[in-house]
């Protein structure tokens, strides 16, 4: 169950500032967040990650480190995100067809939700994937990148509709 939209946003105040909202009041629970995204790219870059001949090494670790690290930096990366104690950052990356599927799971006990911290460790797992394969493939394209899953908080939980 969601909560209903009240069609102001929480980060401008009533003059139109942005400003970092107030979560003081607001009751520790567990905070959890699902996102995904995908790195499309070449039948060469593929077999060379599924060979592990990458030059620069393994992407899949790489960028599972990488993932994870942007995770718990995601406060100092956009402006008005509350740092957080985070308990635990998940990122997997599989292969298929055409490119690489990144997820993220991310959960912590908190004020305040983690759905920034579970899109930023995708987004830079998949930049972090472009980096390791560029050289052999300029015309990767990264995106989908998306909220799957939230729960925790006042908002209770939202599953996005276009999940399987």
């Amino acid at each position: 169950m969601s909560k209903k939209h009240t069609g102001k946003l929480s980060h401008i105040d009533e003059q139109g500032q942005a400003k970092m909202v107030e979560v003081t009041e607001k009751s520790d629970t567990v905070r959890k967040a699902a996102a995904r995204g995908f790195v499309k790219m070449s039948a060469e870059v593929l077999s060379l990650i599924r060979e592990d001949k990458i030059r620069k090494g393994n992407p899949f670790q790489v960028a599972r480190i990488a993932g994870i690290m942007a995770a718990k930096k995601t406060h100092e990366l956009i402006p008005l995100c509350h740092p957080l104690q985070l308990s635990n950052v998940e990122v997997e990356l599989t292969l298929s067809s055409n490119g690489v599927e990144i997820e993220s799971r991310v959960v912590c006990v908190g004020k305040t939700g983690v759905e920034m911290e579970a899109l930023t460790a995708v987004s830079m797992a998949a930049l972090t994937v472009y980096d390791m394969c560029k050289a052999v493939d300029k015309s990767m394209v990264i995106g989908d990148i998306r909220l799957v899953k939230k729960s925790g908080g006042r908002s209770g939980t939202y599953i996005n509709p276009g999940e399987k």
